[in-house]
């Protein structure tokens, strides 16, 4: 218990932000979203040469995820933007 309460406020410093989008600020849909993205592309690939090529894999989704998401309004923001 004592360890809870000593990371308590940052535990819940999204009740911080407007209600709209604390349901977007909690969950993981994003993250696991890009995973499946990275999951699905890299299989045909199986192995890589290198762990630089991995890595230089991974960077080129991630920039290219960026790109097709970077326009997206998520649940919420748009309600609170002049807010945030």
């Amino acid at each position: 218990i004592r360890n809870l309460k000593d990371i308590e406020p940052d535990l819940l410093v999204f009740y911080n932000y407007p209600r709209q989008i604390r349901a977007s600020i909690y969950s993981t849909n994003m993250i696991e979203s890009f995973n499946n993205v990275i999951k699905r592309k890299a299989k045909p690939k199986a192995e890589f040469q290198t762990e630089q090529s991995l890595d230089t894999f991974i960077d080129i989704q991630a920039m290219s995820y960026n790109d097709r998401y970077f326009n997206r309004i998520h649940k919420g923001f748009g309600q609170v933007q002049d807010t945030l």
